[in-house]
């Protein structure tokens, strides 16, 4: 299976304590890693399945049809059974019982509606990815799995597809990314007073506390109900308990696979960064503690404290890190509200 080392990295809210199971809705995650790293973030898990569809031209010509029309484009049927293809696929990949076709096509179908208008969007204001930053991506996600590029695309062939199919996803995928980047960063202002009442209520301290966690990430959607989230989650938890080391565990079970391959680590967190449930759970554990699972909108992380840290910074910087945590927030609650805006505005007539 071929991860995707650039797909965003989900830093959630969490439990403090173990036995706190199922609790807490966080908000989105921080806008950097939202929109900084979204290529590939729930797509570029390639398989055999990705070409199921092994028809002449002329068969699938007489067996395809339009499911979707989205304003003056349409969605084929070829094109969702290529997504239902994928995201059952990826479940399956990590040992899941994967769903019917049936019982996720509405999801996958409206997940494909929303990109189709975005990307619509992006057309309409001249948008384009340059290919220089095109291929670097695709670099980028080849030396994540330790091969160069030509056994990156020799890898793709051999599972059915091609490197000028996964290209394009990605170019999409960077399109859609500069659109919500330019749409909803113009929605978002912080003013000064933002930032003075921010460091206010932490008291001004210019000793920064660092932590440095990592976390396993089972998403929900995409294929997987909230039950077998649940269940998978709970797989997670009992190898941690029977003494597994959590950065196997992440490699092989986390969906945030930016940071699966890393075993899970995010690195040095500052205050802030996170959204504040994230932050009032980091400091309830101690290092080396691991929480229980905690549902958030993208679904059940587990998480664990390696290491805490201060560190000194200026006063100007510091100010800047509030303005940009700040941001980041503010942007990842606009960010839904201006989907939900964009998809009641648009034309969308479903044919399934």
């Amino acid at each position: 299976m071929i991860h995707n080392a650039n797909t965003s990295t989900f830093i959630h809210s969490m439990t403090g304590t173990r036995g706190k199971r199922w609790l807490r809705r966080a908000k989105h995650l921080a806008w950097g890693s939202v929109l900084s790293l979204l290529v590939g973030a729930g797509t570029l898990v390639v398989s055999s399945s990705v070409l199921a569809q092994s028809f002449s031209g002329g068969e699938r010509q007489m067996l395809d049809r339009i499911v979707a029309v989205v304003n003056d484009s349409a969605i084929m049927r070829s094109d969702l059974d290529r997504r239902l293809d994928q995201a059952i696929n990826q479940i399956s990949a990590q040992g899941e019982d994967a769903p019917g076709r049936d019982e996720i096509e509405e999801q996958v179908l409206d997940q494909m509606v929303l990109e189709e208008i975005q990307l619509q969007m992006a057309r309409d204001a001249n948008l384009s990815i340059d290919d220089t930053d095109l291929n670097r991506q695709v670099r980028n996600i080849a030396e994540s799995n330790d091969m160069t590029l030509q056994a990156f695309a020799d890898r793709l062939e051999a599972e059915g597809t091609s490197l000028a199919q996964v290209r394009e996803e990605i170019r999409r995928e960077m399109l859609t990314r500069q659109v919500q980047q330019r749409q909803v960063g113009q929605r978002v202002s912080v003013t000064n007073r933002d930032v003075e009442r921010f460091l206010e209520e932490r008291g001004g301290d210019v000793n920064q506390a660092e932590t440095r966690a990592r976390h396993i990430l089972v998403g929900v959607g995409s294929g997987r109900s909230e039950s077998q989230a649940q269940a998978f989650v709970e797989q997670a938890m009992a190898r941690l308990e029977q003494g597994e080391s959590f950065a196997t565990v992440a490699r092989e079970m986390s969906d945030d696979q930016g940071s699966a391959v890393n075993g899970g680590d995010l690195g040095w967190l500052r205050p802030g960064q996170t959204v504040p449930e994230f932050d009032e759970a980091m400091s309830e554990l101690d290092v080396g503690e691991v929480s229980s699972p905690v549902r958030s909108q993208f679904g059940y992380h587990i998480i664990e404290v390696l290491d805490r840290r201060r560190s000194s910074v200026s006063n100007q910087d510091m100010r800047e890190q509030v303005r940009q945590a700040i941001f980041q927030r503010r942007a990842n609650q606009e960010v839904d509200t201006w989907k939900r805006e964009i998809r009641e505005q648009a034309f969308v007539e479903k044919r399934l």
